[in-house]
């Protein structure tokens, strides 16, 4: 095998920063080069959650690997797409999360709003990250059509998208809007970041849990090398300084995750 300096630089790219911090994949970035014996280029792409069949990154050759959100693995694969999901996901420090690689959408309103459920939010103003998000747009969407309340924009008097959980989260907190529904481990670490957080919001209902968002491979990528970013991955709490590093961003460790569980994520609407 050729040494690390000889090969090119394998590129990592995040869809899911600041909502999950920047840290975290960097991190992540050290311990594959670690594995791989190969430099990895860290990029984040902050405008949207995850690419779609006409924005794939391993197409356009901008990444090797990317961690996106959920549907966005659906949407490549059914489009035809060459991509793999590396088979091991973080699984975070929340005890809904029953120990395994999953997260939720968690529907917030400012503390003192009056609605108990969603149906009291009908004429409010809703933000939200971005419409490739799963937890942030299709789960809203989903919920409005199965309880019979309509679309987005017959039920809010607004609907404007923030950029990111982070914000969507000050929107709510600082009432500049009524509802979002955000990514249950960026409203975790939020909270842990600002614990008055607590005191200017509250959640309204938790939907999941959903497969956690997943990271993906170009399918033209050796399979010795993604064997190798999956055992760097698996071995992150390995040792005393992972799990301290790991522990920083709300994450215990990764685990296993089934592809095959990421099938059906694609948006019925």
């Amino acid at each position: 095998m050729r040494s690390g300096d000889e090969r090119p630089p394998l590129r990592l790219l995040s869809y899911l920063a600041p909502s999950l911090p920047e840290g975290l994949f960097h991190h992540v970035r050290e311990r594959i080069a670690a594995a791989t014996g190969r430099t990895i280029e860290l990029a984040f792409e902050t405008s949207v959650s995850g690419p779609t069949l006409e924005t794939d990154p391993f197409a356009s050759g901008r990444a090797d690997l990317a961690f996106v959100c959920g549907p966005s693995y659906a949407a490549l694969r059914s489009g035809g797409a060459g991509v793999a999901l590396i088979p091991a996901a973080p699984v975070f420090d929340d005890p809904r999360n029953g120990g395994k690689p999953v997260y939720f959408s968690d529907v917030i309103v400012p503390a003192a709003h009056p609605a108990r459920r969603l149906a009291g939010l009908g004429g409010g103003r809703w933000t939200y990250n971005d419409r490739e998000s799963l937890s942030g747009w299709h789960r809203m969407v989903e919920r409005l059509a199965a309880s019979g309340l309509g679309t987005p924009e017959s039920f809010y008097s607004r609907v404007f998208a923030s950029g990111a959980h982070v914000r969507s989260i000050e929107l709510v907190a600082s009432g500049e809007a009524d509802v979002s529904a955000v990514d249950s481990n960026a409203l975790m670490l939020a909270r842990r970041r600002s614990p008055e957080l607590s005191e200017r919001l509250r959640v309204l209902e938790s939907w999941g849990p959903t497969p956690i968002q997943p990271l993906l491979a170009s399918s033209a990528l050796d399979a010795d090398t993604r064997d190798d970013v999956l055992a760097a991955l698996m071995a992150l709490d390995g040792d005393a300084a992972g799990r301290r590093a790991l522990a920083e961003y709300g994450v215990l460790r990764f685990a296993p995750a089934d592809p095959a569980s990421y099938e059906g994520l694609i948006p019925a609407l």
